[in-house]
């Protein structure tokens, strides 16, 4: 194409680079997907140390209310432990740039509905109850963090890593349980109904946008958004909580299958 003077009209910039608005855009979108990501992993950060912190609470008061000695004790090393995994966890928040009280206050009572719903009438049951309830929330925090970033993915399976506090629940629940067909059953139906209050309080959590884009990112190949162009974001997310269902319920089968009770 010519101009009226004749001489041709160049089709770019005569710079001849890539055009500074667009590598400007292209930084800025990359630098607030990079600050969406960070705010996402802050709050299943702070989901993780709320449930660190309850966990605390929980196991303090069951070596207040244990009905021996020695199970006290065990019960009260592990609540310490439970203090130094939630410290890790708010340490990382902070390494983010979050801040730590304020994430670890917006998940402060995230089991206070389940703990309302399911009150235990003995020793049997309360041990159950933390065993199937602390378990499907520390399961579903595990596929949570496979969307997180590297490290902080690491984190959160040390973090959850924690054998003692389900194997004093196994070995004391399968001694009472040994001779006794009609405790047995009593925990095989409390067990169906401690899970169906816990996948409830999931199922809530999993509602917030933050965890929800985590679990899309989670979901899809290399931990990356699964959602495709001209896709409508977290169009997907709705998607996700089946899956995660099913991979807790399985979890909790198998959790149950140690007791010798059925799920």
């Amino acid at each position: 194409m010519t101009t009226s003077a004749g001489h041709a009209r160049p089709l770019r910039p005569e710079h001849g680079g890539v055009d500074e608005r667009s590598v400007n855009r292209a930084g800025k979108d990359a630098e607030a997907v990079r600050a969406a990501e960070v705010a996402d992993a802050v709050e299943v950060l702070g989901l993780v140390a709320g449930l660190e912190h309850q966990a605390f609470a929980r196991l303090a008061e069951d070596s207040r209310l244990a009905p021996g000695l020695e199970q006290a004790l065990a019960l009260s090393r592990l609540a310490a432990r439970c203090t130094e995994r939630r410290d890790r966890v708010l340490a990382r928040i902070e390494e983010l740039g979050g801040d730590p009280t304020a994430a670890l206050g917006r998940f402060g009572g995230v089991l206070a509905d389940f703990d309302a719903r399911t009150p235990s009438s003995t020793w049997a049951e309360r041990l159950l109850k933390a065993y199937v309830g602390y378990g499907v929330a520390d399961d579903f925090c595990r596929v949570v963090a496979r969307g997180l970033d590297e490290e902080s993915a690491r984190l959160v399976a040390e973090v959850l890593d924690d054998a003692p506090r389900s194997e004093l629940a196994v070995r004391e629940l399968d001694a009472a349980c040994a001779d006794d067909a009609v405790l047995s059953s009593r925990l095989a139906l409390w067990g169906r109904r401690l899970v169906g209050e816990a996948l409830g309080v999931v199922q809530r959590v999993a509602q917030s946008p933050e965890v929800a884009r985590v679990l899309d990112r989670a979901g899809s190949p290399e931990g990356t958004a699964g959602e495709s162009a001209g896709e409508v974001p977290g169009s997907r997310v709705a998607q996700t909580p089946t899956t995660v269902f099913n991979e807790l319920t399985a979890e909790h089968t198998r959790r149950m299958s140690r007791l010798h009770l059925t799920a």
